[in-house]
C-alpha cells in the first residue's frame, strides 16, 4: 500500500498551443472537491465567455479513482480524453486542467484537434511544481490530563500534525499522521490507557 501522491503545487500552470489560427489555452490547477472543479470551470465559462470550447479534465484522491473528461461540444473523445491522458501519463491526482479553444476558422480533424488538447494540456503540466503528498489518517484520543506528558512525548516521538486538542479534566487529541504509521500511532496511544 503506497501513502503518497503526486499533484501540484497551489501556483496555476499554462499551457499554450496554437493550430490553424485556432488558440488552445490551458490551465492546471491543484484541486481536492468536485465543488471546486465546478467553481474553477465555470469562472473559466465566464471569463472565457466568447470562446468556442471549455474542454477540460480532473483527477481526485490518492487512490486517482475520481475522474472525468468533458469534451464541451468538441468531437467525442477529441478533448477530455487527451486532456486526462496527460495527468494520467505524468501519474498525477487533484488536479484539475481546463482547455480552452478560441476557433481559428479551419477544421483540425479528430487527429489533429487530440493533437491540440493534448499539447495544450502537456505545455500546461511542464509550467507546473510537482510536489508529492502523504496520505493522512486521522487518529483521535481521549485521555485524563495526568497522561498529557505520555501522550505528547509519542505525539513528539512520532511527529503527527497536530489537528486540533482540548486540554480538561478529559482531554482530546486529535491528528494527523501518514497512513502507513497510523496504527503503530493508535496501538502507542492504547497502551497509554492500560499503564
Amino acid at each position: 500500500m503506497t501513502d503518497t501522491y503526486r499533484t501540484i503545487t497551489n501556483n496555476i500552470g499554462e499551457g499554450y498551443y496554437t493550430e490553424k489560427r485556432s488558440k488552445f489555452l490551458a490551465f492546471a490547477h491543484h484541486v481536492e472537491s468536485v465543488d471546486e472543479v465546478k467553481e474553477i470551470v465555470g469562472t473559466y465559462r465566464k471569463k472565457y465567455y466568447d470562446a468556442r470550447h471549455v474542454c477540460y479534465a480532473y483527477m481526485l484522491g490518492a487512490e486517482r479513482t475520481e475522474f472525468r473528461a468533458n469534451d464541451d461540444g468538441e468531437p467525442s473523445s477529441t478533448a477530455g480524453k487527451p486532456i486526462l491522458g496527460q495527468i494520467n501519463s505524468n501519474e498525477l491526482t487533484n488536479l484539475l486542467i481546463v482547455v480552452i479553444r478560441y476557433y481559428g476558422g479551419v477544421n483540425l480533424g479528430t487527429s489533429g484537434l487530440i493533437v491540440a488538447y493534448k499539447t495544450a494540456a502537456a505545455d500546461a503540466i511542464a509550467h507546473c511544481e510537482m510536489v508529492e503528498r502523504q496520505v493522512e489518517e486521522t487518529v483521535t484520543y481521549s485521555f485524563s490530563y495526568p497522561m498529557m506528558n505520555d501522550v505528547m512525548r509519542i505525539v513528539k516521538e512520532m511527529g503527527p500534525r497536530i489537528i486540533s486538542q482540548t486540554f480538561d479534566n478529559t482531554c482530546d487529541i486529535k491528528l494527523g499522521i501518514r497512513k502507513s504509521e497510523a496504527e503503530q500511532l493508535r496501538n502507542r496511544l492504547k497502551k497509554l490507557s492500560f499503564k
